[in-house]
């Protein structure tokens, strides 16, 4: 595995295997890696002819100075991963090479509605921040196609938007969310819970599988309430949101509506971490470590 630390010797490199015709497969992370990561990797290595991942801790995205302060960075052992896995280039920049100082940031981009709702709402600024980092990746590595978790279900709808804003020709693949042997949606900020948290935060995958499950047995209102107390109850924590929604504008329904697709979106607080999932209300295969 090669390592580079420089946005130009990394965009050089890779112009020479583009010039050879090799195809580039891309998985931005920002590193506390985890099977999630790996199975992206996996897909990437499969489908392309070299594979480049980049782990750079975004301090944009970050509305809390605590949140970006305490978030794992565990570059030893994610290098050992990205070893294993066979990665082709890790590209692990500086704050200060990414956003170098006088540097101009011309690009705003406006996703409406889509950065208005759930994490939208709670974390604003958040989803700009997102845009922000990963159109300055996309422009340096330049790949074929990216790779994203579907746990992170609403900013894989917001790059979809990012690349056609760009006018780019990347192709955005979205994986399925991968978890624990016990339902929690494996998440960097897992190493963070406590073991008691850590046990009871496997109720919130359960509690979004009852609604996929028994999704006609109330109305939306009732089963949002209904799954919200019991979240909460069971895991001693906050739900921030708990919103079913349509998969292509993340719109709110308020009556159950089959002939488009779902998802049930969340976010709770476990003491002091912050844990998102979501779950599509179709059958669809769910990934396990």
């Amino acid at each position: 595995m090669i390592l580079h630390n420089k946005r130009r010797e990394l965009a050089s490199a890779l112009s020479e295997r583009r010039y050879s015709k090799k195809t580039i497969g891309f998985v931005p992370t920002m590193g506390a890696l985890h099977q999630g990561h790996l199975a992206l990797i996996a897909r990437a290595k499969k489908e392309n002819d070299l594979v480049v991942v980049s782990i750079f801790v975004n301090p944009t995205q970050f509305n809390n100075p605590a949140d970006l302060k305490n978030y794992p960075r565990t570059i030893e052992s994610d290098t050992e991963q990205l070893i294993s896995a066979g990665t082709d280039i890790l590209f692990f920049p500086s704050v200060e090479e990414m956003y170098p100082p006088g540097e101009q940031e011309n690009e705003n981009y406006d996703f409406g509605i889509l950065e208005m709702v759930m994490e939208g709402k709670h974390r604003p600024g958040h989803f700009k921040g997102v845009a922000q980092v990963v159109s300055k990746l996309f422009k340096i590595v330049n790949p074929d196609t990216a790779y994203f978790g579907e746990k992170d279900f609403q900013q894989l709808t917001i790059i979809r938007e990012l690349v056609k804003k760009m006018n780019s020709g990347i192709n955005i693949i979205g994986c399925p969310t991968v978890r624990e042997s016990d339902g929690l949606a494996m998440s960097s900020r897992n190493a963070l819970l406590s073991e008691d948290e850590r046990k009871k935060a496997s109720a919130i995958s359960k509690a979004l599988f009852f609604i996929r499950d028994n999704r006609e047995q109330l109305s939306v209102a009732d089963m949002k309430q209904i799954i919200k107390e019991k979240i909460e109850t069971e895991t001693g924590g906050e739900v921030e949101y708990l919103e079913i929604a349509e998969e292509e504008k993340l719109q709110s329904i308020s009556h159950w509506d089959f002939s488009k697709r779902l998802r049930v979106f969340t976010a709770v607080r476990l003491g002091k971490v912050r844990l998102i999932d979501n779950v599509p209300l179709y059958t669809v295969e769910i990934s396990n470590s």
